[in-house]
């Protein structure tokens, strides 16, 4: 051991400013203490907008559980870009993620990415994952929803001959539908998982409908007694909520486990929004009081921080110089000097100043 700290001293001596980590990092790019990246190994086209971003992770990374998320980094145009996104693959697998381009980051990814490049990581987060005990489950996804759930899939199914998985799938039409071929092959492969599709466009325009039981009484009869979990777009789940409650299950945390992708905001939470101040990028802009001061930097070409963008992970965290903001989930308008606000869940009470 001492051997070894006089090498890396010798090492560090050669190397000054750099730190030998800095060196083996060039010659290969996982190898970096200071930042968690992995390889991509394998880029699928699963729809004409959907990528599946297979990739290899060096040391840190966490194995993550069935329906968990991670934060990923990618570098555009020399700026280093943040969002969070479900991964897809079983658990055992390398993981994956399943994009698709909507907005400047997702369509980047889902366009551009290529088999060799590196990607930035935080480790995997969330408590979207499958019961210690698995009971008989219903999945209800529509959309992307679907990513985190084929996860779960993935790794159940096949590995446990007493899984009794019942997935509903909402999509505008079969092209858009995620996973449609191998989740049909899985079907027919184990006779534990049972999948229905909803397509928007076959039925006449006619989205799956959860304020009523009439449809999940169509598709799953016995809805009721299934462990259920839900991943979409907000009003599909708010609906959802809704329906289990009105139901009779007033423990919505025990039998419907919800994944958002997006904050819940108070209905009417916004106020009198403006005038945004980024001191370091010497940068103004109007805002509504509707809108997050993460969206509003990024609009007037602000470098802004960000991971999940709802609220989750706190890695939008600047600090506040002068002003106060409001809390777009409680309404409640709060800032003292110096606090540290999270810029994707507040909006502008007034003048703002932010140290950034």
């Amino acid at each position: 051991m001492t051997q070894i700290r006089a090498l890396r001293r010798v090492a560090s001596l050669l190397t000054t400013p750099l730190t030998p980590e800095d060196i083996l990092a060039l010659v290969n790019p996982l190898a970096s203490a200071r930042q968690l990246r992995g390889v991509v190994t394998k880029v699928v086209r699963e729809t004409p907008d959907s990528t599946t971003i297979h990739f290899r992770p060096g040391r840190g990374w966490n194995p993550h559980a069935a329906g968990q998320w991670a934060r990923i980094g990618v570098e555009i145009d020399g700026v280093r870009q943040w969002r969070s996104y479900s991964l897809s693959a079983a658990v055992g697998h390398d993981p994956a993620i399943t994009v698709t381009a909507i907005g400047f980051v997702s369509t980047a990814l889902a366009r551009d990415t290529k088999v060799g490049d590196i990607l930035f990581l935080d480790t995997p987060q969330g408590d979207f994952v499958l019961p210690e005990h698995p009971r008989p489950l219903l999945m209800l996804t529509a959309g992307s929803g679907l990513t985190p759930v084929m996860s779960m899939i993935r790794t159940l199914v096949p590995r446990r001959p007493d899984a009794d998985v019942v997935l509903i799938h909402s999509a505008r039409t079969r092209d858009e539908a995620l996973f449609h071929d191998e989740l049909l092959e899985l079907a027919d492969q184990f006779p534990g998982l049972t999948v229905r599709h909803w397509f928007t466009r076959e039925e006449d325009g006619r989205r799956l409908d959860l304020s009523d039981a009439t449809d999940l009484e169509t598709l799953c009869p016995d809805w009721r007694d299934r462990a259920a979990y839900a991943c979409g777009p907000t009003e599909f789940l708010d609906a959802a909520t809704e329906l289990w409650l009105r139901d009779g299950n007033d423990d919505t945390h025990t039998n419907l486990t919800i994944e958002r992708f997006a904050p819940v905001l108070l209905e009417g939470s916004g106020g009198e929004g403006g005038l945004l101040t980024f001191e370091k990028s010497d940068k103004e802009v109007e805002a509504g009081g509707d809108v997050p001061l993460l969206e509003a930097g990024e609009e007037c070409g602000v470098v802004m921080p960000s991971g999940c963008r709802m609220g989750i992970c706190r890695s939008c965290l600047v600090p506040l110089v002068a002003g106060k903001v409001r809390d777009l989930r409680t309404g409640e308008v709060h800032g003292d000097e110096g606090e540290l606000i999270q810029t994707c869940v507040n909006a502008a009470a007034g003048p703002v100043h932010l140290d950034i």
